[in-house]
């Protein structure tokens, strides 16, 4: 599970791990996005506005059917299966990473993971729940993304390792299956 405000970098140290080793990223998010992109008039541009709208139409479909932890259950299936090594996951709401950590209790092994960056910047507050209250949780793991991109690759290459080390888990990177 991987978690963090808007705009510290969750994507791009994702990005950096599925570059070395058999790794994807989902977000619960993501079924959301698509309804609103096809039932809505939104642009798919991410402003305080739409932000809040998204948030709001999830925690309607969590009330409703439960659509983000029903995709996210079946995307996770769908890992299980092929031959990647690591699924990141990215879910805002406390309520539903517990939720979805109880769905696959047992299965394989999970941790948390909240990502800040303290990168000169003043604190940002986007008016809804799932936005200001990701440091509202008992995280396994935290990393603060301060480095410069050109340093970061690095900066969290390192902090994964210990990561992994920490939770007795291995994996090959990519180079090395080949």
């Amino acid at each position: 599970m991987i978690n963090g405000k808007a705009e510290v970098g969750k994507d791009t140290l994702c990005d950096f791990i599925i570059g070395n080793y058999f790794a994807e990223k989902i977000s619960s998010i993501d079924p959301i996005i698509e309804i609103a992109l096809n039932t809505t008039d939104w642009d798919g541009v991410k402003n305080k506005k739409s932000r809040k709208f998204l948030s709001d139409l999830k925690r309607a479909y969590i009330s409703f059917n439960d659509l983000p932890n029903v995709y996210l259950i079946k995307k996770y299936n769908e890992f299980l299966k092929n031959n990647n090594d690591i699924l990141f996951i990215h879910i805002r709401e406390s309520d539903q990473i517990d939720d979805f950590l109880k769905k696959i209790e047992g299965t394989c092994c999970s941790t948390t993971l909240l990502i800040k960056s303290k990168k000169k910047r003043k604190p940002v507050f986007f008016g809804n729940d799932s936005d200001d209250y990701v440091d509202n949780y008992q995280y396994g793991y935290e990393y603060n993304n301060i480095q410069p991109l050109e340093k970061a690759e690095e900066d969290f290459m390192g902090f994964f390792q210990k990561l992994l080390e920490a939770e007795n888990i291995s994996f090959n990177k990519k180079h090395d299956k080949l």
